[in-house]
């Protein structure tokens, strides 16, 4: 079973707070989260309320500083549950936002669009199947995005600012 507990300090001092799902507003909880220990599952976890921000995958673990996960901010203020997909994945990528200019589809990780594609980003994407990561490098790296199945005119929406996706990876049942 999917759970995660929520500290208010660093290595898991203070009041905490235990999620089975998703939690859109962690600090209507707690006043801060500074450290976090996940106990089943994956969660995408998020420096801003409403899976906004800065995001990073946590899997089964202990994490007693979330500085050093998030890179940026010291506390998370949302998460999101990720679901295993045991089935087939595809989605659909575009050069540009609103699902314009050259259009690739994807069933499999790919290290480098840039590559594989000749395209240099990829700004809106449609997803049918499958949960995915998109990453701002090639080969997996930089900052991550994670995507559910939907459709995705602008990834700037998510409130990440601007971001190129270099890569793209599937989220396996083994998370």
């Amino acid at each position: 079973m999917a759970k995660i507990i929520f500290y208010e300090d660093r290595n898991f001092h203070g009041r905490n707070y235990e999620v089975s799902g998703d939690c859109p507003d962690v600090t209507l909880y707690l006043s801060r989260c500074c450290s976090c220990r996940v106990e089943g599952g994956c969660f995408m976890v998020y420096e801003h309320s409403n899976f906004m921000g800065h995001q990073m995958l946590v899997r089964r673990g202990e994490y007693p500083d979330n500085q050093q996960i998030m890179g940026m901010s010291d506390c998370i203020r949302s998460c999101r549950m990720i679901p295993m997909h045991k089935g087939t994945f595809r989605m659909r990528i575009f050069e540009k936002e609103n699902f314009v200019g050259q259009k690739y589809e994807l069933m499999d990780d790919c290290e480098s669009i840039k590559e594989r594609f000749h395209i240099s980003d990829c700004q809106s994407c449609s997803i049918t199947h499958g949960h995915w990561l998109m990453y701002e490098l090639p080969n997996f790296e930089g900052r991550m995005m994670y995507i559910r199945p939907g459709e995705y005119s602008s990834f700037r929406e998510m409130g990440l600012g601007p971001i190129s996706v270099g890569s793209i990876r599937r989220i396996m049942e083994s998370c």
